[in-house]
Parts: C-alpha cells; structure tokens; sequence
C-alpha cells in the first residue's frame, strides 16, 4: 500500500508537522521564503501544501501538513496526515524526512507527537521552537541532551526571525538516506506478543493488504475503531475473522491488567518524563505568573465575555471601516473600465458581454477581497498573539448549548465578512457532525454582501427618527438585521443538532498558546495565501455564474422592441438620450429570459407583498446578493449605474406602485425583502465552496434549499403579520 509516486524531478520529500499554535507554518515560511503552493488532496477536502526549499546548490520539496496533536486521526487533517506520513496515499511521494515541530514552551506535550513520528520508519528531526518565548519564561532546554535520548537531531530555532535556519537545514540534509529512528517507548509484553500474532494472521490473508509496520499494527490493536483498524477491516476476504481476532488480542490485553484505551497516553507520557528528566530547567519567572493572571482575565466568564465583545466590535468596525475605502477604489476602477469598454465597442453584444458579463464578474470577486483580506489579518494578529484560543474557550461554553464546539467559532467569526473563508475554516473541526452543522449554519452570519441591500431599503423607508432617547431607529434595524441572522443560526444548529447529531458535542480539548508579539510576515503571507485560496476556489465560481445570469438578462433581444420603445418615447415629448437608453435598458431587461422568468413567478411571490420585479431581481442576484440593487436599477429605467447610495433609485422605489395605484414598497414588504436576504443562500460561491469543502452536491443542496425556505416562510410571517398590525 506504500506510495511508490516520485516527483519528476525526483528531489528529497520532506513532511513538515506539529501540533497547533507550535510555529509550523512559520518554520515553512523560513525554510522556503513562503513559496508555497495549495490545492486540494484528491478525495477529501484537506489543503495540501508545498513548497520548494533550497539549500547548498540542492532542491527539496517541503509538504506543510495539518497541525495535529497526535497520529490518532479523528478529523480529516489528521487523517490525511496519517496517510501520508505512513506513505497510504498515492497522490504524494515517497518521503525521505520527517520535520517535526516543537514548541519549547510546552516540551512534554509537544513530544507526545514526536514520539509517534519516531515510529513511523522515517528518519526525523526535531525543529525545537519558539526558544526565545522560553528563555523569556525561564525555561532552559539541553537539546544536546534531547539528541541523545531521543536519537535523532534536536535543533533550537527561533522561525520568527530566521535563528536557526542553517542549522535545521543541515541537519536535514544530513539524516537523508541515513538510518531510520528506533522506538523509544517500551511496551508490555502483553501488547508486543499481540502485535506480533496481529503481524502473522494478516500475513495469512488473500494479499489484499499489503506490508504495514509494527507502529501501525499497534495502533490498530490499541485504538478501537481507528482508521487502521477499518482500513484491515475493509480489506479482510474472510468477512468478520480480522475484527474479531483484533477483538480477542484487546481482551488479552485487558486481562493483563492494562486498558487499551488509555495505554498509549500511559507509555507515551511516562517514556517522555524519563526523555525530559535532566533536560530541561525551569525558572518560574513574574512573567509566567503574569501569562497566568491574563488567562484568569482573559477566560473569566463575565469579564472575558465582556473584553470579547469589545475586541470583536473593534475588529468588525475596523474590517468596515477600513475596507470601504479599497472597495470604493476597485469599483471606481471597473467602473472606469466599463466605460472604457463602451466607449471604444459601441452597445453591441461584445461589449455588453464584457462589461457586464466578464467586467462586472471580475469587479463582484475583487470588490470583497479587502474586507476578507482584513478579516483574515486581523484574525491571524489575534491568532498570533494568543488571544483566539482564549476565545475560542469562552465561546465553548456558548456554542455547545448548540450541538457545537469551540473550534467552530473561528469559522462563524470569519462568516461575518463572507462565508466562503468561512466554511474552508470548518476543516479543523475533528467531528464531521459538528463540522457539517457549521458548514449548513456559517452563510446565515451577516455577510458583508449583504450590506448593500440592508443599507437601500433602510436608508429609503425607515425614519431617520431617534427611539428611547438616543437610539436612532435605522441604526436599530440594520442591527436588527445582523442579530436576526445569529438568531436564525442558532435555531438551525438546534435543529441539524437533533437530526445529525443526538449527542453530546465532542469534548474541547485545547492548548492555550504561549502570549507573544504577532510576526507581521506571518500575518501578510497568511493574508494574501487566503486571498489566493478565495479566487481560486469561489472567483471562477462567481464569475461563471455571473456569466450566466448575464446571458438571461440579455437575451432575448429583438430589434424591433427598442425601435417601438424609442417611438414611445417620441410622441410622449421625451427627447433625453440617457432617458431613452435606460428606459430601452429597462423594456429589454423586462423582456429577457430571467424578466419573464419573474413574471411567471410573481404568484408565487405576491403573498410576501413582492411584485415581479422584487422577484426577478432576487432571482438575479443569485451570483452575489448585492447585484440585487443594481438590476431594480435598471428595472426602473435608471440604468446599471445605481447603486445603495442612489438618491434617483430611492425614489423610483418609494414612488413604485401596484396596478390599483397601492404603494408596492411598504414598511412590511421592505422588512420581508430584508429578512428574505438575512436568511436565503443567494451566492453562488458559497453553494460552491459547500459543495467543494463537503464533496458532495448533496450538502449543496441542502443548504441552497433550506435556506431558500427559511428565508420564503420567514419573508411571509414579516409580512403578513406586518401588514395586519400596521
């Protein structure tokens, strides 16, 4: 079953791997100057990244793997780095070295990791880091002393500012092709003599499994149901005899007086305290003693709520504040582009397809890349520094009333500004339950696509009007509006919870980091790799559909209806040519494809107090949410140039009024088009990235669908309760 796949250039491939908030992705950083490239493993949805290190006139190739405290696979990054660590995947090479990372602020732990690669046939080096947060600490660690007892090199380095760099690089070239590591850990004897009958029955098998080393064999003995144990299972031709002889050895191994569950942690622990013993030196400085009241503060469970709400306010105040400016700027650039465009081609179909097929795809990616790039900053900072685990803690405690667990709050969090990055960040979430109910209820955060929506119909018909004495009433809506969204989520995890997943969410088990200044290179590489990872994975997405809706809007277009709407316009005495542009913009738009399309749906429709243009221009905005404002533009003859801030769009809403001369736009169909965009799944990249996150077109589905009904009965009750009260 070993990987036998060589690069074409047949280098030396290394695996580089630690456990969380160790400084992995730092130590890739330095060892490849941050040339690293992402895809996807083929099969699951794990990113697998790379890179290419050069040292000594010699190319090595360095795969990141997912930070994983143990090779005890449970969640899908760990699976895949079990795979590829034990050579079980044929889409990586053949590895030559192990690189395993290690924070020395936290050395026990750390080697619990370490001492599992050891055996794994593969020769290792141990990257000691963050060894100047331990000496800050009073920690001293002899890494000549550690490089004896555990037999292989252990390098001190600092990755955050290049310490050794050479050293690491050195050593890494010097155990290739060298002797593999011997374990460490003895075992009883009871365990050996179940490994060795295990190692003889599956010799007698028909040949479907092939050569598997004593650690695997081991861990199938050891961990019930794990992954080895069902990929033995799996292969057996002899139906139920290998489960249950794997069954017999636990139960020799349970009448020797050990627990097989909890062996592992026992051997492990203990074989490390005898590996640190006289290797390392604490001096319990006033800093400790300080890290330690900050936790107290920073996890208590009022006062660490209350500083979460204040740094969480600061960073989405920063993340809309900050962004507008870039946003503005990008859509002032395709704006100038289009006109370009227009100007040179004329208004034939090429031109109509570049600017609003192709341009305005493009300028719909581009414009929310600075909100999601400040986002994913301002988190790395917070990450970085230590404080997001802190919260992610507190936030357990919340979200588990939910069917969640902690590690589900950075992926919520992140929805806020778009929940493509978002859903991508569930892949740390060891349960697939808990992670598929974060993955259905993360598009229900307010995103920030919504924003332009919200901001018109509040803008245009709530009073600017101030409520209780200081509160003002438009600024209470559009809140309204965001806490409506976690309300919705709360009571969709509830319900998921109860059809997926009828127990006690999985226990968090999570190391607080160690406090230290954010390395702003990790903050900017992290930043713009996210941005890379969004266009390449939702970019194509969004632009194709844009395409798409395009093409419906467009077409068909007969020659003969704008002749008649300019003679329409004649004998009413209107002369303006942008008047008449835009009001043969509008006849076109209305006679398209997706215009009849509305038309046909307006029954279905009318009891949310919408018309067919309402309707029409939702089904529109399927791309993006926001695209919604600028095609009841164009309704309305005023052209594809309206946006939010529009004086003119305002008020041809405002004035819009049924056939029997009723206003269409009242305060309770205003809140129904609102509730109906808080809860509906119109993005496109968003049904993509569920599609690609959970590999199935069936959890797509599910959410596109019961968002699109959620959104449709809660649309309804606004209204027609709504409209009784009003």
């Amino acid at each position: 079953m070993a990987s036998t796949q060589a690069t074409t250039e047949s280098i030396p491939v290394i695996a580089l791997l630690g456990n969380p908030n160790a400084g992995k992705t730092s130590v890739f950083n330095m060892l490849t100057g941050a040339r690293r490239q992402v895809a996807n493993y083929p099969g699951v949805t794990v990113e697998k990244a790379s890179g290419i290190i050069r040292y000594q006139s010699r190319r090595y190739e360095l795969i990141d793997l997912p930070g994983t405290y143990s090779l005890t696979a449970r969640s899908p990054d760990e699976f895949v780095v079990t795979e590829v660590l034990l050579g079980h995947r044929d889409d990586v090479a053949s590895l030559q070295v192990a690189v395993v990372v290690i924070d020395a602020t936290n050395l026990e732990r750390n080697l619990f990791l370490a001492t599992q690669v050891l055996e794994a046939n593969l020769p290792t080096v141990i990257a000691l880091n963050m060894t100047d947060i331990a000496k800050r600490r009073g920690i001293t660690i002899d890494s000549d002393k550690l490089t004896q007892r555990l037999g292989v090199p252990v390098i001190p380095i600092v990755a955050s500012t290049g310490t050794g760099r050479e050293a690491l690089l050195n050593a890494i070239a010097n155990v290739i092709g060298g002797r593999q590591p011997k374990p460490i850990c003895q075992w009883p004897d009871a365990v050996n003599e179940s490994v060795d009958a295990l190692t003889s029955e599956i010799a007698r098998l028909n040949g479907s499994i092939g050569p598997m080393t004593p650690y695997e064999i081991r861990r199938c003995i050891l961990d019930a149901n794990g992954e080895v144990e069902r990929r033995l299972v799996t292969h057996d031709t002899n139906g139920n005899a290998l489960a249950d002889f794997i069954y017999e050895l636990r139960k020799k191994i349970e009448a020797a007086g050990h627990s097989p569950a909890n062996l592992e942690a026992e051997i492990r622990y203990a074989c490390i305290a005898k590996i640190v013993d006289g290797c390392i030196h604490r001096n319990p400085a006033a800093r400790a003693r300080r890290s330690e009241r900050l936790d107290n503060l920073l996890t208590h469970r009022i006062l660490g709520t209350m500083i979460f709400v204040v740094v969480m306010t600061v960073v989405f105040s920063s993340v809309f504040s900050w962004a507008a400016p870039l946003m503005d700027a990008i859509e002032g650039v395709f704006g100038a582009l289009s006109g370009w465009v227009k100007s040179s081609l004329g208004k034939g179909l090429l031109a109509t397809f570049l600017t609003d097929g192709v341009i305005a795809g493009v300028g719909g990616v581009l414009v929310f890349l600075p909100q999601i790039m400040i986002l994913i900053a301002l988190i790395t900072l917070l990450e970085d520094c230590g404080y997001l685990a802190r919260a992610a803690f507190l936030m357990d405690r919340v979200l588990r009333l939910f069917g969640l667990g902690g590690r589900g709050f950075v992926p919520l969090l992140s929805s806020f500004a778009c929940a493509i990055p978002g859903v991508m960040a569930t892949r740390t979430i060891e349960c697939p339950k808990e992670r598929l109910i974060t993955i259905l209820i993360a598009p229900l955060m307010a995103c920030s696509a919504r924003i332009p929506v919200y901001t018109i119909f509040v803008a245009a018909f709530i009073p600017q009007k101030i409520v209780l004495g200081f509160l003002p009433l438009q600024g209470l809506v559009f809140a309204g509006m965001y806490f409506f969204g976690i309300i919705a989520a709360a009571v969709a995890a509830l319900v998921f919870k109860s059809i997926l997943a009828r127990r006690t969410p999985t226990p968090f088990i999570l190391e607080l980091p160690s406090y230290k200044v954010p390395s702003i290179k990790l903050i900017l590489w992290r930043t713009l790799d996210r941005a890379k990872v969004f266009l390449q994975s939702a970019g194509t997405i969004i632009l194709a559909m844009s395409i798409i809706i395009w093409a419906t809007l467009y077409f068909p277009r007969p020659a003969s209806l704008e002749t008649q709407v300019r003679s329409d316009m004649q004998q009413a005495g209107i002369t303006d040519p942008e008047k008449i542009d835009n009001a043969v913009a509008g006849e076109y738009l209305r006679n398209s494809a997706m215009g009849r399309t509305g038309k046909a749906i307006e029954p279905v429709v009318k009891p949310l107090g919408w018309d067919w243009k309402i309707g029409m221009a939702a089904m529109a905005s399927f791309p993006a949410r926001e695209v919604v404002v600028s095609t009841l533009g164009i309704i309305y003859n005023l052209g594809d140039g309206a946006d939010e801030e529009s004086p003119a769009l305002r008020e041809k809403l405002q004035a819009a009024k049924w056939p029997d001369g009723r206003k269409v736009y009242t305060i309770p169909v205003v809140l129904s088009i609102m509730v109906f965009f808080a809860l509906c799944c119109q993005c496109g990249g968003t049904v993509a990235v569920i599609k690609r996150e959970t590999n199935s077109w069936k959890w797509a589905a599910i959410a596109f669908s019961y968002m699109t009904v959620l959104a449709y009965i809660g649309a309804l009750v606004v209204y027609q309760v709504g409209t009784r009260i009003s």
